[in-house]
């Protein structure tokens, strides 16, 4: 390097430090956050239902939350645990908003996932910025060359703003901060690349900067794991008070005290704590103008401020209203899979699992009734099929699906043979084709067969293959997972047939087994009806003939909490010592195949049923073979009688 390269990059190095030291030198803003939100921001109608200049006397109770994130507060970190529906998104956008405009500094936003991160610059931050007049001219134009305006990437004067994923641990570490937005930590992994909790590596980023500032949002999950009930119980854990109108009393909205008429969730009222006056909605937007925050836990210090607000704080107009809350409510409250919804999204509160623990099975085989494999009792609708692949023999469960969440296994078979011996699928095909006679004369096939890939896709090959040869419409290659959404998209994957392989030739779908074990020891742990009374939503069926064994194994495995690299925690199932699973794996298969056959979002819906029930189908040869054919390990009951052929509800797809 000569003399003249070396003083040029001096002088650049110093051009560098006075700029960033004058910066330090900047006075704090004369505006809060909501203040700057009041007088510059504006909403538009892609992402918001009142578009328009945005009004914090809307939703007051966002105030405190954004001006604690403003430079003149003395709190370094903010948390929020939320229900849904009550601005807590838009309060980040301000924020985010204001840092561009009023104090520049590097800035980074964690989603949950790369992908969502992705999307939400794509959709939120892009119409913040492009909605807002004030902050368009700062963030230079995507089109513009070298413009550092990537859809991760936006820099903007004096300092800059990196969007990545909690997932990423490449995007964790990528720059020092002085600015953190947390986006729904609960659905976050345990662990990032072996490095320990997300959110602690990514807060390492901000340690050098004395007056950071940390916002951590989320709309909580599961009791225990939960990292924004964490947060908000170790500050000051403040409620939005509000005062009732008729006594002036000053109260927390708790949904124990949302009452309505047993016929009519729509007419919800709140009840004053104080003067027990039922309190319409209408008087709602008075109370939140007057509302005001109460910590009780104050020793926290101002430091660490955290906040909890549920959706009984929506403005009116807003969804969902008090009525709403109870119709949901209402709607939930047999069936818990709906509930914990309800409690996690509504209420803004962690849900206690009530599936940590096995069942006892001893007490499961009490619950047998009169019908036997091979029947199908009345009340199932339609059957899904889930199937384990093991080293020499596969092994699968049919089970039947009605109304109320209610489930009955109706089947059971093994095939010895292993999954690279071609007769094994030669056996698989008749189970697939099997057809089951209702106690009406309907013949039922199977809708869905989602069979496992083994682990770590073991097995894949064969099982893909077998896969791609029925049709994705009817058998589901699947692979399980700990975490995530109840099923995943599926991924398009190699299969090699014949000795060729061919590209992207089959799908496999992700299932998050950790969820639907969850549920299923939760059903299995509902209270025993007393006689003469309904069996409660969800309730799980068994025949008559089932071993002990297959109790053994449907109860093999005990929720766990293990502990991280890094201090984080995680939930993991572990198998009981001396018990197989094959019956609870294949359970899990089974409820994931009529979770994609659409069970869970049609369940409510009485026409859905009522078209189940009135399309019949003609019969495919293979299947009048499998139900002319006489097995010697196939029931009576399983056949049907000639007559009845015409009674059938064909291969279909409810998807």
């Amino acid at each position: 390097m000569d003399r003249r390269q070396f003083l040029i990059g001096l002088t650049a190095a110093g051009s560098l430090f006075n700029r960033a030291y004058s910066a330090g030198l900047r006075p704090d803003p004369v505006l809060t956050v909501s203040e700057w939100a009041d007088q510059y921001r504006e909403l538009t109608s892609v992402v918001a239902s009142e578009p328009g200049r945005w009004r914090t006397s809307r939703t007051p109770y966002l105030r405190e939350i954004m001006d604690a994130l403003s430079p003149s507060s003395p709190t370094e970190t903010v948390a929020l645990m939320k229900g849904a529906q009550i601005g807590a998104t838009e309060a980040g956008n301000n924020w985010i908003g204001y840092v561009i405009d009023q104090a520049p500094g590097p800035m980074m936003v964690v989603l949950p996932t790369v992908e969502t991160a992705k999307r939400w610059s794509k959709q939120r931050l892009a119409h913040l910025i492009a909605g807002t007049p004030v902050l368009r001219g700062r963030v230079a134009d995507r089109r513009e060359r070298d413009s550092g305006n990537t859809i991760l990437t936006k820099e903007f004067q004096g300092g800059l703003i990196i969007i990545t994923g909690a997932n990423s641990g490449v995007g964790l570490r990528s720059m020092p901060a002085r600015y953190m937005f947390f986006d729904e930590i609960d659905g976050y992994p345990g662990d990032v690349d072996e490095e320990g909790d997300p959110v602690e590596l990514a807060t390492k980023r901000s340690a050098t900067f004395q007056r950071r500032k940390i916002f951590k949002v989320s709309t909580p999950k599961i009791k225990g794991l939960s990292r924004i009930e964490r947060e908000f119980l170790s500050g000051t854990q403040e409620y939005y008070h509000l005062p009732c109108p008729f006594c002036g009393e000053f109260q927390a909205l708790r949904f124990p005290f949302l009452r309505w008429p047993k016929e009519h969730p729509e007419a919800a009222a709140y009840e004053c704590q104080a003067c027990k006056q039922l309190i319409d909605a209408r008087w709602k937007t008075q109370m939140l103008e007057a509302g005001k925050y109460v910590a009780e836990n104050p020793q926290a210090g101002e430091r660490l401020r955290t906040f909890h607000l549920s959706a009984l704080y929506s403005p009116v107009g807003w969804k969902p209203s008090w009525g709403e809350i109870a119709i949901d409510f209402e709607a939930a409250r047999e069936d818990l899979g709906l509930l914990q919804v309800f409690v996690n999204t509504v209420l803004g509160e962690t849900w206690q699992q009530p599936g940590e623990s096995p069942p006892d099975w001893e007490k499961l085989m009490g619950r047998q009734e009169s019908y036997r494999l091979g029947q199908v009792p009345d009340g199932v609708e339609f059957l899904t099929a889930g199937a384990d692949v093991q080293g020499t023999w596969l092994e699968g469960y049919v089970w039947g699906w009605g109304r109320n969440l209610h489930r009955w296994l109706v089947d059971h078979f093994r095939v010895e043979r292993g999954p690279y011996d071609p007769l094994a699928w030669t056996e698989l095909d008749a189970r697939l084709e099997q057809m089951y006679a209702k106690p009406s004369g309907v013949l039922l096939p199977v809708a869905k067969f989602a069979i496992d890939t083994g682990y770590q896709g073991q097995h894949g090959t064969p099982v893909y293959a077998w896969a791609r040869r029925h049709g994705a419409s009817r058998v589901l290659a699947v692979d399980g997972r700990a975490t995530g959404p109840p099923v995943y998209p599926p991924t398009l994957v190699d299969v090699k047939i014949g000795g060729q392989k061919l590209k992207h030739g089959c799908k496999l779908w992700g299932v998050n087994v950790s969820h639907w074990k969850s549920e299923l020891y939760g059903r299995l742990n509902l209270p025993r009806p007393e006689a003469g009374e309904t069996y409660p939503a969800g309730w799980v069926h068994f025949p008559a003939d089932l071993p002990e064994e297959f109790y053994r194994q449907l109860t093999s495995e005990q929720f766990t909490l293990a502990t991280r690299k890094g201090g984080g925690r995680s939930h993991r199932w572990e198998p009981i010592e001396g018990r197989r699973g094959e019956a609870l794996d294949c359970a899990v298969y089974a409820r994931a195949a009529a979770f994609m056959s659409g069970l869970d979002r049609h369940s409510a819906d009485e026409r859905w049923w009522a078209r189940l029930g009135a399309a019949p189908a003609a019969v495919s040869a293979v299947q009048q073979q499998a139900i002319a054919a006489t097995q010697p390990s196939v029931p009576l009951a399983r056949q049907a009688a000639p007559e009845q052929r015409q009674k059938v509800i064909g291969r279909f797809s409810l998807i």
